[in-house]
């Protein structure tokens, strides 16, 4: 059996530069998890000493305070300002994208509409940008549309780690029905080349591992991108999840990794694959 890594996967820029924002700043805390990765998280706390905020109650206010690569929402922020705490931002640009296009569309009157995941950190915080809370709408699906009390025009953004196809059928219901809509296509590049290239990936493999944190909105879209073109495809946080049963009498694994997974997770992966067969890597 031979193993292949998707030709992009794993760590993305935004979560590069939190790691690296984390490491500069030792003994600082994020305010909650920098990334979904309990590994790596566990990794900077033993190696640099970073503590984890998950409220604010949490925070000192002698406390250097790193917000996470997912962003906090906006009045979070302002009361950890007002307490005075040292604030590092290692909020992925991607994501303050969104939060500016809200806000700033929100002010001149647009009706907004948030393609995502209610309760994921994201999409919490950008939420809380718009001017009029009680003018802006999370949905994850077109049905979801009709319901809403939308003015005249409406401003559309997605969660950054959303699949372009989902996003594209929430815009079309909206154009059935609104005379004036503005589009901010917010999935990051990164999210559309490490689909792409598992989806390739999956088309040719007789088994596929998709490594990173159950809880991380790319990994879970990464894995049910797999699971159309490769039924046996595994969602695993580490190399301790893997069962040597998904292996019998498979000629190609391909490998990914979701975009807050560390190399040495993916490299643990398939030191541990290769104990179980004898493999050509």
């Amino acid at each position: 059996m031979k193993i292949q890594l998707a030709s992009s996967y794993g760590f993305c820029f935004g979560v590069k530069r939190a790691i690296e924002i984390a490491e500069e700043h030792r003994g600082s805390k994020t305010y909650g998890p920098l990334i979904h990765n309990k590994d790596e998280i566990n990794r900077l706390k033993e190696g640099f000493n970073i503590g984890l905020a998950e409220k604010f109650e949490d925070v000192n206010s002698d406390d250097s305070v790193v917000i996470r690569t997912h962003g906090i929402p906006k009045d979070e922020l302002a009361k950890l300002k007002a307490q005075d705490n040292k604030i590092i931002d290692a909020t992925c640009p991607y994501v303050t994208t969104p939060q500016n296009i809200v806000a700033k569309m929100s002010e001149e009157g647009y009706s907004i509409v948030i393609f995502g995941d209610a309760n994921h950190p994201e999409i919490k915080g950008v939420v809380s940008y718009a001017t009029y809370p009680d003018d802006a709408f999370i949905v994850l699906k077109p049905e979801e549309l009709e319901e809403l009390p939308l003015r005249g025009k409406v401003a559309v953004v997605s969660q950054t780690t959303k699949k372009p196809e989902d996003f594209a059928k929430i815009v079309t219901a909206l154009m059935l029905t609104r005379k004036e809509i503005r589009v901010f296509n917010t999935i990051c590049n990164a999210t559309f080349e490490n689909q792409d290239a598992a989806a390739e990936l999956a088309k040719e493999a007789d088994v596929m591992i998709v490594i990173g944190g159950k809880h991380s909105s790319n990994t879970k879209q990464l894995h049910s991108i797999c699971k159309r073109d490769c039924e046996d495809s595994y969602l695993i946080e580490n190399e301790k999840e893997i069962k040597a049963s998904w292996f019998d009498e498979k000629s190609l694994c391909g490998i990914s990794a979701g975009a807050s997974t560390p190399d040495w997770i993916v490299q643990h992966v398939i030191d541990k694959i290769q104990e179980i067969k004898k493999i050509e890597a």
